[in-house]
């Protein structure tokens, strides 16, 4: 069998984005990513950085799906946290819909909320991981 990719670590997440402004105001003012130079690329878009990871946002100006329903089972990217309950009041204030989920086996509690274009996204207080 071939060895496994020689991976060294995230480099970015992209999102795609309808609303180029409302999404980099969310990753900036919400997640606390800060804006960075971006390539021309030949089409809008937006990257951002912070916690050792860049967010790409590429605008494409199709409407996002209905962010109606929070799933804890949808593609997401996840964010840790040490005080959970202090980003439960951050995302009240930013009148941020959000739902909580407790995981017993691991005692971790996390939060799924949206970005404005409907992609999920978790924060949560995650255990050290140890390979089994």
């Amino acid at each position: 069998m071939p060895a496994a990719l020689p991976i060294q670590s995230v480099n970015h997440i992209s999102r795609v984005t309808h609303d180029l402004e409302a999404s980099t105001a969310f990753y900036r003012d919400v997640l606390g990513f800060s804006p960075i130079k971006r390539p021309d690329f030949g089409f809008p878009g937006a990257w951002l950085y912070n916690y050792g990871v860049q967010i790409h946002l590429i605008a494409t100006g199709i409407a996002p799906p209905d962010p109606a329903d929070i799933s804890i089972r949808a593609d997401h990217v996840a964010f840790h946290v040490e005080r959970i309950d202090e980003v439960k009041r951050l995302l009240d204030q930013h009148d941020i819909s959000f739902r909580t989920n407790y995981v017993a086996d691991t005692d971790v509690t996390q939060l799924f909320f949206h970005d404005p274009d409907g992609n999920h996204i978790e924060i949560g207080t995650f255990p050290e991981v140890v390979p089994v």
